[in-house]
């Protein structure tokens, strides 16, 4: 009994490690890594003509946790699109983080001007 109970004590030790150590973005340093997205996602109407055509969608406005999610499904490939896996692998954590919190607070009638 004394193991089964200090291994619980262990996994919930190291769950609230996991939890407390969630990455927090913000949205000026999002601003300052938005390069390799402006060139697609900052052109209202684009479309890429790779892997075949494809409309890309204006991300400005979109909620954070979306953002994350999706940027998380490019980089382990869950999300196949080829630029968005390559860019998406480059990414830390804190980068998508801060990503999502500058695209997430950002109304898209600002980004078109």
């Amino acid at each position: 009994m004394r193991v089964s109970v200090s291994a619980v004590l262990f996994a919930l030790a190291a769950l609230s490690g996991a939890a407390a150590a969630q990455v927090t973005g913000t949205s000026a340093a999002g601003l300052e890594k938005t390069r390799m997205c402006i060139g697609c996602h900052g052109i209202s109407g684009w479309r890429t003509a790779y892997p075949e055509i494809y409309s890309v969608p204006m991300i400005y406005g979109q909620h954070p946790a979306y953002l994350i999610k999706a940027l998380q499904a490019y980089k382990s490939g869950e999300r196949s699109h080829p630029s968005m896996r390559g860019i998406a692998a480059s990414l830390s954590e804190q980068d998508i983080a801060d990503l999502a919190a500058y695209y997430g607070a950002v109304a898209p009638t600002v980004a078109k001007k």
